[in-house]
């Protein structure tokens, strides 16, 4: 049989071509992997899935399935597949055969009647060959809105597993429900749930004019509208009145809420709002604030990225000033 040798390739996940040599008598063993493979993620097509429609969270996965994907993180970054855009998970072959120690596999719900895993992986880990870890920030402006709240749900019920493991009053170890995204301690009974913390973002304006502000801690260097966390007691609206007053010095009037945003940067829930200028002049908390200052829609420096809720809020702020200026015009 040594005579009758066959070469192919194999691995399409990895999407670089390992040729393989092997023995026909050999080859009827790996044909079938090879089959559940390739064939197998092409029956899941991951472009074409509307996540916005076809994600359903859950908690508890089904006894039975038989395929999978997984978002697999190791020390808070996640896999990407090397020349793989957009991103995707992993099917079920693929993750088996990645040979990567699992810490802990978490069910995060289903696209369609496939179920998804976010599965945490020892930190320490070396990248298999034909992959890479990337951090979340990556991922902005790189994949679609849909997929970039999907992961970082992912990456926040991770974190939130692995830092709850013993009870913040006792010390001891806590369990996980098994109906709802909690852990519990069986000694003094507190839960524990995936931390968010609400925070409130505003456009605030004077006529065709908007006060943006540039953070002292930034990663980039642009300018934004102003953000804050919300204070135990406090209202959303009364920490909009705050947070402003105190990151710039004035105060605003005529709050009206816009909308929200998921924010994984470690766990921000962003509330936005638009709000009118009422008094003050600019005086900024130099230990939050490096810049601020008022800008006309038609002249604005760098700013945020439209995957943001700050850059949606300026933009719709933009359109609402032209639809205005072509009233007057006509």
């Amino acid at each position: 049989m040594e005579q009758d040798r066959l070469k192919f390739i194999a691995w399409p996940g990895h999407l670089y071509n390992l040729i393989v040599d092997l023995p026909v008598v050999k080859l009827t063993r790996v044909l079938p992997i090879f089959s559940i493979i390739f064939f197998g993620f092409v029956s899941m097509d991951w472009q074409q899935i509307d996540l916005s429609n076809e994600f359903t969270p859950g908690t508890s996965p089904p006894d039975k399935y038989d395929a999978s994907f997984h978002i697999v993180i190791s020390d808070d970054e996640i896999l990407t597949i090397d020349g793989v855009y957009p991103w995707r998970p992993l099917d079920q072959d693929e993750w088996r055969w990645l040979g990567l120690e699992m810490i802990e596999s978490h069910y995060l719900g289903s696209i369609g009647n496939t179920p998804l895993f976010v599965v945490e992986v020892d930190p320490e880990a070396d990248e298999p060959e034909g992959y890479e870890f990337a951090t979340l920030w990556s991922f902005l402006d790189q994949v679609d809105q849909q997929i970039f709240y999907l992961v970082g749900r992912a990456k926040q019920v991770v974190e939130w597993h692995r830092n709850h493991h013993h009870c913040g009053q006792c010390g001891k170890v806590t369990m996980t429900s098994t109906f709802d995204r909690s852990r519990k301690c069986q000694e003094c009974n507190l839960m524990f749930y995936p931390r968010l913390s609400p925070s409130i973002i505003v456009c605030v304006n004077r006529g065709e004019e908007i006060l943006l502000a540039k953070n002292a801690h930034a990663r980039g260097n642009f300018y934004s509208t102003l953000a804050g966390f919300v204070e135990p007691g406090e209202s959303i609206e009364e920490t909009v009145h705050r947070e402003v007053l105190e990151e710039v010095g004035v105060k605003v009037k005529n709050l009206k809420y816009f909308g929200s945003q998921s924010w994984p940067f470690p766990n921000s829930l962003m509330l936005g709002f638009h709000a009118e200028y009422e008094s003050g002049e600019i005086v900024v908390q130099e230990e939050e604030i490096a810049d601020a200052q008022w800008f006309h829609y038609t002249n604005l420096p760098s700013r945020p990225a439209m995957v943001s809720i700050s850059g949606w809020l300026i933009n719709d702020f933009i359109k609402k000033a032209e639809k205005n200026q072509t009233q007057i015009q006509g």
